[in-house]
């Protein structure tokens, strides 16, 4: 088990390596869950997350023999950063085995700071089995992005920051991939502040530890689809896992359009960019906002996102927000009558962001066409008052 003394020895390790990241008071979320609620910014973090912590104290803690040797890691992004950044502090040859589809922006920081980048697979478990493959065929040290104390050890730093920034914290609420992050923050907390209580969020698509908690030990998550990359691990990892397991840790999930939600609030209101995995904390204070006692930290993992995620994860929170809505309307196919239907669109407040035709369907007659209708909207009251005002006027609407 990892404890309160190999924390504190990591954060003598990491001073002025890592950053003393701050916390933010959200205001919306405060009053949502009827208590303080603190951001911890690790988006903030030097290479973009917390990630740097565990990696810096596992390769820091190696002989030079080792060091020489060269180190590889597995990641799909936050922890090849991490590992990068730290191995060229450290001056130490590094290699990372990232999935295919890896956000370009990780792979390009990456590269950048130093790493030679290996694609392969379409996991980070998949990454992983290479990086072993390769450790062990050319003595390279693995640094795994979880599964190891010191590294376990290292993000657990981040639990002493809370303590010293927010000190009557009660609740702590931790996004969990493999569980390194939960872990290191159980681990210095359950003698720092055995009061305060620690929950994990996993995305639903890719959950793995409500099943291994269930079962006592970890278990294969059923699938891992979900835009949370950051957090989408398929087995728990054993070091973590334990100390998880051992203070009966609860770990909640939460589904897509939650983490779309929780990423445009963080955004909108917080004035953060993070990654969809940043936002999961946030995404379960959403979703079950009641029962926390407070003041609530919620923990900001990342802010490494690529911008075409970005954008298609704000449409997604828009829709989700009820701040975006897609009408299909079927309308007489003579003069006038887009122009009508655009008009009292407009009528109700919503902005029209684009508009295409259909003149074929098996629902259409041969004199109909059908208009696909895209809307900006303020919330859900307004969505249903544009439905509700293009139905009494006569419309026929579909997928509303």
């Amino acid at each position: 088990m990892i404890g309160l003394a190999e924390v504190r020895t990591a954060a003598d390790l990491l001073e002025g390596i890592t950053d003393r990241t701050p916390v933010q008071l959200s205001r919306a979320l405060s009053h949502l869950v009827g208590g303080e609620v603190w951001l911890k910014c690790e988006n903030l973090q030097r290479a973009g997350s917390f990630k740097l912590r565990g990696a810096y104290v596992r390769m820091a803690r190696l002989t030079a023999q080792e060091q020489s040797r060269g180190v590889v890691a597995a990641s799909a992004g936050n922890h090849a950063q991490g590992v990068a950044l730290a191995a060229r502090m450290l001056g130490i040859e590094s290699v990372v085995f990232m999935p295919v589809d890896a956000a370009l922006p990780k792979v390009a920081a990456t590269r950048e700071y130093g790493a030679r980048i290996e694609a392969v697979g379409s996991s980070v478990d998949e990454a992983l089995r290479h990086a072993r493959e390769y450790a062990d065929r050319t003595g390279a040290v693995l640094i795994h992005p979880f599964d190891h104390e010191d590294v376990v050890a290292g993000q657990g730093t981040i639990a002493l920051e809370i303590v010293e920034q927010v000190p009557d914290v009660a609740t702590v609420v931790v996004p969990v991939g493999g569980g390194g992050l939960a872990a290191g923050v159980v681990a210095a907390l359950a003698e720092l502040r055995p009061s305060v209580r620690v929950i994990g969020v996993q995305a639903e698509r890719a959950a793995a530890y409500p099943a291994s908690l269930a079962a006592g030990h970890p278990v294969q998550a059923p699938e891992l689809r979900t835009m949370a990359d950051g957090i989408a691990v398929g087995v728990p990892g054993t070091v973590p896992f334990h100390i998880l397991s051992a203070h009966g840790v609860r770990v909640r999930t939460v589904s897509e359009e939650d983490l779309s939600r929780a990423l445009l609030l963080v955004a909108e209101r917080a004035k953060m960019l993070v990654e969809p995995s940043g936002a999961a904390a946030v995404a379960s204070l959403m979703a079950e906002p009641r029962g926390l006692e407070g003041p609530v930290v919620a923990i900001l993992s990342g802010g490494n996102i690529d911008p075409l995620v970005l954008m298609r994860v704000v449409r997604h929170g828009l829709a989700s927000a009820g701040r975006f809505l897609q009408l299909r309307v079927r309308l007489d196919d003579t003069p006038g009558a887009l122009a009508s239907l655009l008009r009292d669109i407009a009528a109700t407040g919503a902005n029209v962001m684009d508009v295409s035709h259909a003149r074929t369907g098996v629902e259409l007659a041969i004199d109909e066409v059908a208009i696909e209708v895209q809307v900006e909207a303020k919330g859900p009251d307004h969505c249903a008052h544009v439905v509700e005002a293009l139905t009494v006027a006569g419309y026929r609407l579909s997928g509303a």
